[in-house]
C-alpha cells in the first residue's frame, strides 16, 4: 500500500510493522520512512500525536491482520478470534491523529465474517469520529494486475466530501505469461538472488515491472521433494490436484478433503490465481515443474523488480503473498487525490 501511496504523491511520515522481517524489507525500500517495528498496540497516543501533519489533507491507511477474516480460516472466522479485533487499533489511531481522510483495507471475507459485523462496527466508530464512509470490493485484475484478487476498501472523509472507487480500467489484464516470460528459468530449489533477464522480449506489463533494470533479485524457490515434483508432472495448465494419480497422493489421509488450490499450475495465458501462500498450496509454475520464486509472486503482484524482499525464503514468500498489489493501491489513491483536487 505504501509504494501504491507514494506513487500517487502522499509522503509518509510513520509505518506500523511488527514482523521484523516484513520491517526489514519495508526499511530497505522506504529508506526515508521512520518504522515502527513492535505491535501496534505499544504505539502511544503521545508518539501518535508527535507526527507532523504539514499543510497538505492528511490520511491513515493500512490492513489489520487479516488471517481471521481470510475464506481460506475456516477454523476461527468469528468474533472469537482476537486479531479479528485489532482494527480497533486502526481507529485509534484514526481518534488520536485526526486525519483529513482514512483508507481501510482488508480481505474481501471481512464483509460476510460474522454477518457482517466488522464492517458495521468500524463504519459506525467512524462515523463517530466524524468521517463519512464509502466501501466496496475492487479485484486487481481490473487494474492491470496479472491476478484473480479481490480486497475490500473502505474510505473515509471529514470533508463529507466522497470519492468514488476507482473504475475498472477498459483494458483486457495482462496474463502470467505477459508477467514472467522474461524472467530466468530456475530450477526446484533455485538460491541465487540476482539474476539477469532473458533474451526474450518483454511484454509491455514486464517492461513496466523492469523499469530500466538489467537485473532483478529474489529468484528463490522452494526446495521440493522428488515426490512432489514427481507429481507436478501430472498437471496441466489450469489442472489441480485431481490430475495426480492416486498412487503418488497415498500420504493424504483424504484426497477428497483437499481444497482445489492445493497442486493448481498457473495457466500462462490467464490471470494468475491468487498469490498467498504460494509455498504451502503447491503453486506451479505454468511452464516449468517447479514452485514459483519470490520473484515471480511479486511480479505478479505487481511490485517492481527493484523491489527486494527480505529474510528466509518462507519469510519473503509470505511478505509477497500477504501484500496488497501496489498497482491496485495506486488506483485507489489515485482515485483519492482526484477528489481532493
Amino acid at each position: 500500500m505504501s509504494l501504491g501511496a507514494e506513487r500517487a504523491g502522499i509522503q509518509i511520515q510513520l509505518a506500523v510493522e511488527s514482523d521484523v522481517h516484513a520491517a526489514e524489507t519495508y526499511a530497505r525500500n522506504h529508506p526515508r520512512i521512520a518504522v515502527f517495528n513492535d505491535d501496534i498496540r505499544r504505539l502511544s497516543d503521545r508518539r501518535i500525536r508527535s507526527i507532523p501533519k504539514g499543510t497538505r489533507p492528511s490520511i491513515v491507511f493500512g490492513g489489520p491482520p487479516c488471517q481471521g477474516f481470510s475464506y481460506s480460516n475456516l477454523r476461527t472466522r468469528s468474533p472469537s478470534n482476537p486479531e479479528n479485533w485489532l482494527f480497533r487499533e486502526f481507529l485509534r489511531v484514526v481518534r488520536v491523529w485526526a486525519p483529513d481522510w482514512v483508507l481501510f483495507e482488508n480481505v474481501r471475507g471481512i464483509v460476510n465474517t460474522a454477518r457482517g459485523v466488522f464492517v458495521t462496527r468500524v463504519v459506525d466508530e467512524l462515523g463517530k469520529l466524524g468521517y463519512a464512509t464509502v466501501f466496496g470490493l475492487l479485484n486487481a485484475m481490473d487494474f492491470g494486475v496479472p491476478q484473480d484478487r479481490t480486497r475490500f476498501f473502505l474510505v473515509g472523509s471529514r470533508s463529507g466530501v466522497l470519492p468514488k472507487l476507482p473504475k475498472p480500467l477498459r483494458r483486457k489484464a495482462p496474463t502470467v505469461a505477459d508477467a514472467l516470460a522474461d524472467l530466468p528459468r530456475l530450477g526446484n530449489g533455485a538460491s541465487v538472488s540476482w539474476l539477469p533477464y532473458t533474451r526474450k522480449r518483454p511484454s509491455s506489463y514486464a517492461r513496466r515491472m523492469r523499469n530500466g533494470q538489467v537485473k532483478s533479485p529474489n529468484h528463490l524457490v522452494t526446495r521440493n521433494s522428488d515426490k512432489t515434483v514427481r507429481r507436478y508432472l501430472h498437471v496441466p495448465q489450469g489442472g489441480n490436484w485431481e490430475d495426480i494419480p492416486g498412487r503418488l497422493m497415498r500420504n493424504y489421509t483424504d484426497r477428497s478433503r483437499c481444497h482445489t488450490g492445493i497442486y493448481r499450475r498457473l495457466c500462462a495465458d490467464q490471470p494468475s490465481v491468487v498469490i498467498g501462500n504460494f509455498r504451502k498450496n503447491m503453486l506451479i509454475h505454468p511452464t516449468q515443474d517447479r514452485g514459483l520464486s519470490v520473484r515471480e509472486a511479486a511480479r505478479i503482484q505487481s511490485f517492481p523488480d527493484n523491489y527486494e524482499f527480505f529474510g528466509s525464503i518462507g519469510f519473503q514468500q509470505q511478505q509477497v503473498g500477504n501484500a496488497v498489489p501496489p498497482l491496485l493501491a495506486e488506483a485507489v489513491f489515485q482515485a483519492m487525490a482526484a477528489t481532493v483536487r
